[in-house]
């Protein structure tokens, strides 16, 4: 894992000075014969998208970002072509290029804090799913901000996103929770959280703390099979 990422910051360095060289290099085309360039790639890649074939898909639209690289749709495409195939490496390469254009890009957001958080690089994958929670008001991306913050033992940071969670989840708000292999439990979003303060209070070692929190967590959603299994670490 560690190697992976170590990858994926070299390919950050000289695909930034590989695409400036690329695009300095390039003759300027006619305005139609351009048009007309375009139109073709554009085509190209439909079809080979109702044919499921990414791999000509992807070929267009390098060819379409080439020519028009002020034009960051054709990297939004691009970047979730690689996320679609777990790619995770290049989703977050071409995603963070298109942050740098647009921070504000929500679609990237996602796309960057999934892949990178995919690799291992947590530290990499927080700052886009604070980004996203910031933008959208998404109790999700708040939830994994809170858990990402928790896995790093930034404890203080990890709490205040739980205390915001338990403020702000709907009563309708689910997340998935594993039961087994095959198996996945829909909990309800406050109770995650507070399953979540009690694992940070658990990791302090204050239990007293961590198993008010779990049983909270259970009064809220009885059927919560890890807050249960959690709350018998605090005897």
């Amino acid at each position: 894992m560690k190697r992976t990422f170590l990858l994926l910051l070299l390919a950050i360095c000289a695909g930034n000075l590989a695409a400036q060289t690329a695009n300095d290099s390039l003759p300027k085309l006619d305005l139609k014969l351009k048009a007309v360039l375009n139109a073709t790639d554009q085509a190209a890649y439909q079809i080979a998208m109702s044919y499921s074939d990414p791999s000509i898909a992807k070929a267009k639209l390098f060819d379409l970002m080439v020519r028009n690289p002020e034009d960051i749709r054709y990297r939004e495409a691009l970047a979730n072509l690689y996320f679609d195939a777990q790619q995770f490496a290049s989703a977050a390469l071409v995603s963070m290029d298109i942050l740098k254009i647009n921070d504000k890009n929500i679609g990237a957001l996602e796309i960057a804090a999934y892949s990178l958080e995919q690799l291992g690089a947590l530290d990499r994958a927080l700052p886009h799913f604070e980004s996203l929670y910031l933008l959208t008001g998404d109790n999700f991306s708040l939830y994994k901000s809170a858990f990402i913050q928790y896995n790093l033992k930034r404890y203080e940071e990890a709490m205040n996103s739980v205390t915001m969670l338990v403020k702000n989840a709907k009563a309708d708000e689910k997340i998935g929770f594993p039961k087994s292999q095959t198996e996945t439990q829909q909990v309800a979003m406050k109770a995650a959280a507070l399953n979540l303060k009690g694992l940070i209070y658990l990791d302090q070692n204050s239990k007293t703390e961590a198993k008010t929190a779990f049983n909270e967590a259970i009064a809220l959603d009885s059927s919560f099979e890890q807050a249960k299994e959690n709350l018998k670490k605090t005897n």
